[in-house]
């Protein structure tokens, strides 16, 4: 089911479509979190069971999205926490 916009359409300013984006992820329940980790951008870095997404929406009307996907699961193995600083 398409969401019909509330602040413009996709072809629309940045602003508009952010915030259709967010009313979308709230009318979802989604859990989300705004984030401005470079000048020209802001980032909603989404979690989801499973996966994270981060879509940053940039100044130029563009729109980045990258996705991280879980690969083995849940996993029970406390030497896994040393390989996060030993694998960097």
């Amino acid at each position: 089911m398409t969401q019909e916009p509330f602040y413009g359409d996709a072809a629309g300013g940045i602003f508009g479509r952010l915030l259709d984006f967010l009313n979308r992820l709230d009318a979802a329940h989604i859990h989300y979190v705004l984030k401005h980790t470079r000048p020209d951008s802001v980032m909603v870095d989404i979690s989801l069971p499973g996966w994270r997404w981060e879509v940053e929406f940039m100044s130029d009307g563009s729109t980045d999205i990258e996705r991280y996907r879980s690969v083995a699961g849940v996993e029970n193995d406390p030497d896994l926490i040393e390989s996060l600083f030993t694998d960097l």
